[in-house]
């Protein structure tokens, strides 16, 4: 076999990997925000996914490590939307972008958000450690710029940390509360229009509350 021919194997082989570890883990993600961590199944995610189940053991050995990964992936969504904090030290812009960011994420991964809800409402008896260290660190670095900003009189004097908070229920009430949210609209979803007038307020609302709109 020539060269080009073992690289276009190669990738050809990697493509597909990539593709059914992403469809195991879009049904892994709705198996476990519908059943939580103890009431899935590895046999129920390979059904939902349309795959053997031997099939599914091959890409994630256990039910656990499938778990982590799901819950990884929308960790690390969450962290990049939260990039603007790193690129940019006008607090308006920065946390505009956050939190439009935070939206679109609970509006375009919804089960990814209920699932980690899900786990932190059971105390977090899989991924506690992920809290003391990964999200300890990332909500220190975090806390520290927007005390930047308090102590260059961008914005009022809030904790930081509670301002975090506040936002993270805010947008992410859109993605773990969203039947709730179609029930009170008709019972249907927040079309486009709908959910920027979203956006725009938990902005404005937020904004103004600190102080950053003059």
């Amino acid at each position: 076999m020539s060269k080009p021919e073992k690289v276009t194997k190669t990738t050809s082989k990697a493509k597909i990997r990539q593709e059914n570890e992403k469809t195991i883990l879009k049904a892994a993600e709705s198996v476990f925000a519908e059943y939580g961590f103890r009431g899935a199944t590895t046999s129920m995610i390979a059904e939902r996914a349309n795959i053997p189940k031997a099939n599914l053991h091959y890409y994630f050995p256990t039910k656990q490590a499938l778990y982590r990964q799901v819950v990884d992936n929308i960790f690390n969504i969450w962290l990049q939307a939260a990039d603007s904090f790193d690129d940019c030290d006008d607090p308006i812009e920065a946390l505009t972008r956050y939190i439009e960011k935070k939206m679109d994420i609970s509006r375009e991964n919804p089960m990814g958000s209920k699932v980690w809800a899900n786990e932190i409402i059971r105390r977090a008896p899989v991924i506690q450690d992920y809290l003391e260290t990964t999200l300890k660190d990332w909500t220190e670095s975090r806390v520290a710029i927007i005390q930047r900003w308090i102590d260059q009189g961008k914005i009022n004097p809030v904790d930081p940390q509670y301002l975090l908070y506040m936002i993270w229920s805010t947008t992410q009430h859109y993605a773990d509360f969203n039947h709730q949210i179609e029930t009170l609209n008709g019972g249907t979803p927040l079309s486009d229009a709908q959910y920027q007038i979203a956006k725009d307020n938990a902005i404005e609302i937020i904004l103004t509350g600190i102080g950053a709109r003059k």
